[in-house]
């Protein structure tokens, strides 16, 4: 058998190979061969070594150092029984602060924005200042740019919402690659908009999406009375049943309306109640059970009888029967909804017997008159099926494996005639008992 190998994989806040950061450093750690059993972590730091059975673990490094991370994969079963790898671990304390602010360029017509780098060098002997190229700017919409501490400007190609990122990039600071992000709405007109559901069930958390065109500031009436939000994209609970008019305003000196308003009218309602009965109690053997909805506040319905069968309907006065395949205690479930998309549901365990059967009419009358126009098996408890029938030549003019697919008196579209037909089936019962039959047909026109 091959030996066990190991290698040392570290992972800083999600950057995959990196041994370096800022204290109190916490490092995920991982074995990338994972061929042993067990796995023993040593992080030379003083605390105690970690056994796991899984090929990763994670370590928090509370003190400034250099450290030599050890890890032994073991497999027993193997020619060498263990390997060792290892990994050095850099805990450093030289943490730069980012920062930034964003003004709109006049006139307010414009599309340009400032950019004015406030980030702060680590306190640290000897001095860490900035370099020409520690950062890069990412503008959100595609284009970046590498600056130091200068102010930058950009120019947007159209309105709209962007996400400004600052990134340190400069590896002389422990929380390289760190991110400070300021979201920006850019019009020259500034537009209020928002998104939200038209209707929800109380209790109700309407949560409000902020698609507004430009905007500083925003403030949020909810319609009930609450104090206005300030939060960009807030969220409100509502707990009485009504109609709210939600207001949003926004504020925007930098553009040339300075303000807009918007209304929606938001729907909160009861959740229906979902109900029904069925009969006969007990169930018949070989009898279809009727289902009556007594449902309220719901306005579609969605029948669930447990065997993989279901139905879709929005008339809830409609007599729903249904006939079970099996011999079975059903799961039968009525799933209510109402227009604002709530939904309840209500289960019962419902018992069946099938006594398996199944025969086929010897003759039918397929003369479009509504009355008899097609064939069938006819039966109980039919799993699995095959059905053929011939005409006096041998010739195979139907074949079904569906019992609920009769046949028309027809072959490729066309009428046949008026004559006798023979027939085989071969069935499989839900009690996987087997069942085969021959008989003639006699078509009549």
């Amino acid at each position: 058998m091959a030996g066990v190998g190991a290698e040392l994989v570290t992972s800083i806040n999600g950057r995959v190979r990196d041994t370096s950061g800022c204290l109190p450093l916490t490092v995920d750690f991982q074995d990338s061969l994972a061929m042993g059993k067990t796995y023993i972590w040593d992080y030379n730091d003083g605390s105690k070594r970690d056994t796991t059975s899984l090929p990763k673990t994670s370590h928090v490094f509370t003190a400034l150092g250099v450290y030599r991370v050890k890890l032994i994969s073991i497999d027993s079963s193997s020619c060498n029984i263990s390997d060792s790898a290892f990994v050095n671990v850099r805990v450093r304390k030289d943490a730069a602060i980012l920062k930034f602010k964003a003004d709109k360029l006049p006139p307010c017509t414009s599309l340009g924005y400032q950019f004015t780098n406030l980030s702060i060098p680590p306190v640290t002997n000897p001095a860490k200042p900035f370099k020409v190229n520690s950062f890069t700017w990412f503008f959100g919409d595609g284009t970046s740019q590498q600056a130091g501490t200068q102010t930058v400007n950009h120019v947007y190609a159209a309105a709209g919402t962007y996400d400004v990122k600052l990134v340190l990039i400069d590896s002389n600071y422990c929380n390289q690659s760190d991110t400070f992000q300021v979201q920006i709405r850019l019009s020259s007109n500034v537009k209020a908009q928002f998104v939200t559901p038209a209707a929800g069930c109380v209790p109700y958390t309407a949560q409000f999406n902020n698609t507004s065109l430009g905007g500083l500031d925003f403030i949020w009436d909810f319609g009930d009375g609450s104090p206005v939000s300030n939060v960009s994209s807030p969220s409100h609970f509502y707990n009485s049943v009504g109609n709210y008019t939600v207001i949003l305003v926004a504020n925007d000196t930098n553009t040339c309306n300075k303000t807009d308003t918007t209304r929606f009218t938001l729907l909160v309602s009861n959740k229906p109640v979902s109900g029904y009965t069925y009969s006969p109690q007990p169930t018949l053997a070989n009898t279809p059970v009727v289902f009556t909805n007594s449902s309220f506040g719901a306005t579609r319905f969605k029948w669930i009888f447990g065997d993989g069968d279901s139905v879709l309907t929005t008339k809830k006065d409609a007599l729903i029967s249904h006939l079970y395949p099996a011999t079975a205690t059903y799961n039968t479930c009525l799933v209510s909804f109402n227009d604002a998309g709530c939904s309840d549901t209500a289960c019962q365990q419902i018992s069946v017997t099938i006594n398996p059967g199944c025969d086929v009419p010897n003759a039918f009358t397929p003369n479009g008159d509504g009355a008899n126009d097609k064939i069938f098996v006819r039966g109980f408890g039919i799993a699995q099926m095959t059905w053929r029938i011939y005409d006096r030549w041998g010739n195979m003019v139907f074949a079904t494996a569906d019992p609920s697919q009769g046949w028309d008196g027809t072959f490729n579209g066309k009428f046949l005639a008026q004559d006798v037909y023979h027939y085989t089936l071969q069935v499989v019962f839900s009690s996987k008992v087997k069942f085969t039959k021959k008989g003639d047909i006699t078509l009549l026109r």
